[in-house]
Formats: C-alpha cells, structure tokens, sequence
C-alpha cells in the first residue's frame, strides 16, 4: 500500500535534546569526545580584552568552522556557514541550538583577520593535538615517513609575467663548499674563489614599471615565470603537457599515518631544496629512521641524516644513462688510489673538484681512441670519458647499504599506506585538490 504523507509533518512541533539528534558514532561528536577544546581560551587570551566591550563570538567556535570546512571538504566559508545553518550535528558541535543564528561568513572573516591573521595560532593547535596523541601513545616516531604533493594554486595559469629568477643559496652550501676546498687542496689544487654575483635590477614598484619589466630584465639574467595573481606559488609541470602554478606540501607522518609536521614551499622548489624545513620540525621525535623517494636521494641528505644518527631509507634509482652505454657501477672506483677502472682495465684519474662537489675522473683520450668498447663508453669528441663521484658520496653508499638491509623493503612499502593514503585522503575528501586562498600565509 502506498503511504503519503510527506508534508504531514513539517508544522509539527516537537521537543527534543540537540545531543539526541547527534548518533553516537558521527565523526564531530568522536572529535568533540577526544579534544578538549578549552586550550584554545589559553592560547587566545591576549587577543581579547576582558574587562570591556562588546562580547564577542566565542574563539573556540571561531577555530571550530574552518574544521568543519576542511573535514567535509567545503569549498567556501561562505558555503560552510550555509550548511550549518541548515545542518544539526554541525550546530552541536560548535554549541548552538537550533534557535541560536550562526555567525555570518564577513562576521567570521574579519574576527580571523584582526586577530589571528600572521600568528601561529592554528600550529600551536595543531602541536597542542600532537601533544595529546603522544600523551596517549598512538604515535611511534621510530620510522617517519617524508613526502611531498602538489597543490594547484588558486592563480589563473595565463596571467603571468617573467621575473629575475633570484639564485636561493642551499641549506648545506657552506659545509659544502668548506669541503670542496679541503677536497681540492688535499689533491693539490687551489681552492675555488667565490662566484663574483651580479646584481639583478630592482622589482618594479609602479603598474608602469610592471608593464615594461620584461624589456629591463637583461638577456643573460635567468628569469622565471610568475603568477600575477599569486606571485607566492610555483610554476609547475603537471604530465607532460599541462603547466599550472601551485604550493609544494611537504609532510612527514609516523607508520600508523599521524601528521607529524608539514611546510608549505612554491610549487617549483625541488623536495631535496626544501627538505631542512620538515626536517627541523620532525628531529626533536628523534626517529632511528626517516623513509622518503627518490627526489630525497641526495647526498646532503644523507648526510644530514648520518651525522644525526638517523637511518636513511631511500629506493634504488636507475642510473640516468643512455640506452647501450656503461652504466656508472660498471666503472670500479679504487677508494685507495682515488681512481676509477673502466671494463676495458683502463684507469680513470683524478682531475678536479667543481663547484657542485663532484670530482671529475678522466681517462687518456688517446688510449680509449683505440678501445673496441669507446662505442659503450662516451660519445665525446676528444674521446675521454668522465665520470664524477661527489665528495660526499660515501654517505649515498651507506644509505645503499641500508636499502639492502633485511626487512626495509617491506618498510619502504609502507610508503603506499601512510604518506600517499595522507595526500590521497586530503585531495578526496578535504578540499586540497587546490588552494581556496591566495598567498602561502593562508594555504
């Protein structure tokens, strides 16, 4: 029999609690059973004046939207504060009742600005949080884990401009270069003299000076490609043939997929470049292990990471060699004689150290002319082959070493299922498939 009664009971008043109409295991009441939120009145007090004017939106419920708007992966304020209007286990969690008018989106958007805006507020949340996850031990930071993902910026992709590429000095550039003199004067050469910087123009400060920077930029300055919209994000190749500007997310997590730390860097910073920041905010857990790609494979990370007492544990990387050529482990190097021997028996000798902190080994051009394998060895015109092995490369080789060790392989595979599950989780369910801001300051 069919039933109608569909508009029967719209006008029906009814008496109940807003915790009965809440089930027990919604995700906001589990969140509300396992924070408590009064921290937060601490954090924020000398925001607030406390003997005068008007009162205020309560901060808790302040900080409680923009969660909510990110849980359920709302793509405005504007949109959230629509669906709590309208749904109760959202009016529940940030305490009001049904009667109780939600705040309006300008009203929340100017408390956040005039009081949180520039301040680590929501980082000392989220170490605040950390804190109670480690109180509890549902966090084992003997293995973290080192990733970074892309976010695509809230920037239109054609509206942009060249800029002066100004050069950013590495993390580790002093201890290297100190080493690569050390390096060359152990092996009799002079050190290097420092690279006489040229001084790139200044930044255009009028509309007018914008307009004509392209024709003041000089020819052998190095420029790069800049969002007008969001100047702060990263022009980055996404595929093969699609470019678009976005934020490099850099986040490390322990083996059951907690967040451990992150850092926010433009979208055309190589992870190697930008590791030290992450790193700073995960040492103090003191992990015996940080797994990480291929893009972290880099011997001033393992270095890094060595000198701190701290396993390595990267993936084999294929030598970047041409399809029929020697690849480089078939050139043996002589740790005692500090040279390599090539498949022919032939040896390659010390020739220099370059500013990048890789020695060159050279063979004799006119002994490899004659070799019946010159065809496998170098196509060079001079027929000498080089070869390079950089001046920390032992620390590469341990970290080898390491990757061999029994039972990291099944280690390394956990990768799939915390830090990749972290990037694949957020970009399905939480909005981060792109910012909904512009500027770093508010990813």
């Amino acid at each position: 029999m069919m039933t109608k009664n569909a508009d029967k009971k719209r006008e029906q008043m009814m008496m109940f609690s807003m915790d009965s109409m809440v089930p027990q295991d919604h995700m906001l009441r589990l969140i509300d059973k396992a924070i408590n939120w009064n921290f937060i009145y601490d954090l924020v007090e000398d925001k607030y004046c406390q003997n005068n004017g008007r009162p205020s939106m309560d901060p808790v419920m302040l900080i409680k939207i923009p969660f909510i708007q990110y849980l359920y992966g709302i793509k405005s304020m504007r949109q959230t504060i629509r669906e709590i209007e309208v749904n109760v286990a959202y009016r529940w969690f940030l305490g009001l009742d049904m009667l109780d008018p939600v705040p309006h989106f300008s009203t929340f958007g100017k408390n956040y600005s005039r009081r949180f805006k520039d301040t680590d507020l929501f980082e000392q949340i989220f170490s605040k949080i950390l804190e109670e996850c480690m109180k509890y031990k549902l966090i084992n930071t003997d293995e973290i884990f080192v990733d970074a993902t892309h976010v695509k910026a809230c920037a239109n992709s054609k509206k942009m401009r060249k800029r002066v590429a100004h050069e950013q000095a590495l993390w580790y550039e002093d201890e290297l270069q100190k080493e690569i003199n050390e390096d060359r004067q152990a092996h009799g050469k002079k050190p290097l003299k420092d690279k006489n910087k040229k001084n790139p123009p200044t930044p255009p400060t009028s509309r007018n000076d914008q307009h004509n920077e392209l024709e003041q930029i000089p020819d052998d300055i190095k420029t790069k490609k800049s969002s007008i919209t969001d100047p702060e994000s990263g022009w980055f190749r996404k595929g093969e043939h699609k470019h678009v500007f976005a934020y490099a997310v850099e986040t490390a997590c322990d083996e059951h997929g907690w967040v451990l730390g992150y850092s926010v860097h433009p979208g055309n910073e190589h992870d190697s470049r930008t590791f030290q920041t992450i790193y700073e905010k995960v040492k103090s857990f003191e992990p015996e292990m940080i797994v990480a790609d291929a893009g972290y494979k880099t011997p001033a990370i393992a270095r890094q990471l060595l000198k701190d007492r701290i396993e390595p544990l990267f993936p084999y990387k294929r030598p970047m060699t041409k399809e029929g050529f020697f690849k480089k482990y078939e050139y043996v190097y002589d740790e005692y004689y500090d040279c390599y021997i090539c498949p022919e028996n032939q040896i390659l000798r010390y020739s220099t150290t370059n500013r990048d902190g890789y020695r060159e080994y050279k063979s004799c051009g006119y002994q490899c002319e004659k070799c019946p394998q010159i065809s496998k060895c170098t196509e060079s015109k001079n027929h000498v082959k080089v070869i390079t092995r950089h001046v920390w490369e032992k620390y590469i080789e341990k970290a080898e070493d390491i990757r061999h060790v029994r039972g990291n392989k099944a280690i390394y595979q956990k990768r799939k299922e915390t830090i990749e599950r972290i990037f694949g989780t957020a970009k399905e369910h939480h909005g981060f498939r792109y910012t909904q801001y512009i500027g770093k300051a508010r990813m």
